[in-house]
């Protein structure tokens, strides 16, 4: 009865178009009323506790981090960089696509972000030379699918604060995964661009010659510099998660005002109001989501959840499948904050129940999440692809059908074989 009361006051405020954050609220005060402990005080007091987290400050400053860089000049020094390094070869912009966009994951963290800078800089580029329309606007919104799972990663960072689990761990499990996903993405645009003659692009440009190679090199050190710095740095335990944020930001400023000079101080207001409005809507979520994990807590809900699936927690590897089915059809209705939100507390207590490492399940279901973001009706990439590409949504989710179908197929995989996740993130944090 409890579960069913969960499911029926969610999903029936966001049925009648109640913004997720005020049904994640009502839900929370439904279950209250349904345990006869409702208490208007104690839902501000756990509003309010939701959002006072240490951790929960990476947030602003990495999205301040992405704003500067897309400004600033670091993104479009990225994409000069893996023009020059393979441009020059058959279907070369959708590599520069990938690159520049796994480039610019571990300067942001926000694939939204990411999203938004590749059509800018990318799509018409793509379009002029001849390349199909849809197909570039689609391997475009699922390279921007990296931002989330390449370190620095907002995403990351609500998931182990709603865990609590090492968001540390967290970033250094990415890495290998995140470089997975590109690969797959390659691989899949190689395989198009010699298979489909659909499109006809123009004549590539000539190999850049080893001296235009370094002085793009030069050119993009300094932005490059920033995921190295915030690695090491974790690596190390220089700082933490938090702290590696606001070095993100700062360095990204100091790069964009002092060393490239892109970045105006006139700008700056326009930079942290962006930067601001985007914070105010994930901490609001994050913090209408905690009475709704409190009141999970309290009804019990994660033991009624075990019971059910009782038979499963002898096999991890179908309860993970369970797990990444489930994420993927929420996915399509939910966006990827809410989701992590709304599901890490009802999923945890399973993972932890049947032995799977916490860590391990966090990588997955942030892929899980992350490709939710191309997947329609509302994938949120393909809505910023199409509104800065100037493009139909249509157009965009009919090319984005065989990338993300290959990043569903890397997520599986990992769910065979974890250790292409644990291994090289035990070597990578030891």
């Amino acid at each position: 009865m409890t579960i069913a009361i969960f499911l029926s006051s969610l999903l029936g405020a966001m049925v009648l178009g109640v913004p997720i954050a005020f049904a994640l609220l009502f839900c929370g005060a439904a279950l209250m009323w349904h345990l006869n402990m409702f208490d208007a005080q104690i839902l501000a007091q756990n509003t309010l506790e939701g959002a006072n987290s240490f951790p929960l400050l990476a947030v602003p400053f990495f999205m301040l981090a992405g704003e500067i860089m897309n400004t600033g000049g670091l993104s479009r020094r990225i994409v000069k960089l893996a023009m020059t390094l393979v441009g020059h070869v058959r279907g070369g912009l959708g590599y520069v696509a990938i690159i520049a966009a796994a480039l610019m994951s571990a300067l942001s963290g926000s694939a939204v972000a990411d999203a938004a800078a590749l059509s800018a800089l990318l799509l018409p580029m793509m379009v002029r030379a001849g390349y199909d329309r849809p197909r570039s606007a689609g391997l475009i919104a699922s390279a921007a699918v990296m931002g989330p799972i390449i370190p620095p990663s907002i995403g990351f960072v609500v998931f182990g604060v709603a865990a609590n689990v090492s968001i540390s761990k967290l970033f250094i499990a990415g890495i290998f995964p995140g470089i997975l996903l590109g690969a797959s993405l390659w691989l899949t645009w190689w395989w198009m661009t010699r298979r489909d003659h659909r499109s006809k692009p123009a004549e590539p440009p000539p190999r850049a010659s080893r001296h235009d190679v370094l002085i793009a090199l030069k050119d993009a050190t300094f932005a490059l510099g920033l995921p190295l710095i915030v690695i090491v740095g974790l690596k190390f335990g220089v700082f933490t998660p938090t702290e590696a944020a606001v070095v993100a930001a700062v360095y990204a400023l100091l790069i964009a005002t002092v060393v490239y000079r892109e970045l105006k101080l006139s700008q700056l207001y326009g930079l942290f109001l962006a930067a601001a409005q985007t914070t105010a809507v994930v901490m609001f979520l994050v913090a209408a989501a905690m009475v709704s994990a409190w009141m999970i807590t309290v009804a019990n809900l994660p033991a009624e959840l075990v019971r059910l699936l009782q038979p499963l927690l002898d096999q991890p590897t179908l309860l993970l499948l369970a797990i990444m089915l489930l994420t993927i059809v929420v996915g399509t209705a939910m966006d990827m904050t809410p989701t992590i939100l709304i599901l890490t507390p009802v999923l945890m207590p399973l993972v932890r129940a049947a032995g799977i490492d916490p860590v391990y399940f966090g990588v997955l279901f942030m892929i899980n999440n992350a490709i939710g973001l191309v997947t329609p009706p509302v994938g949120t990439i393909l809505s910023t692809v199409a509104g800065v590409g100037k493009i139909s949504m249509d157009e965009v989710t009919k090319g984005v059908w065989p990338f993300m179908l290959a990043q569903f197929a890397v997520m599986f995989l990992l769910v065979f074989f974890p250790a292409l996740v644990t291994v090289p993130a035990r070597w990578l944090y030891n």
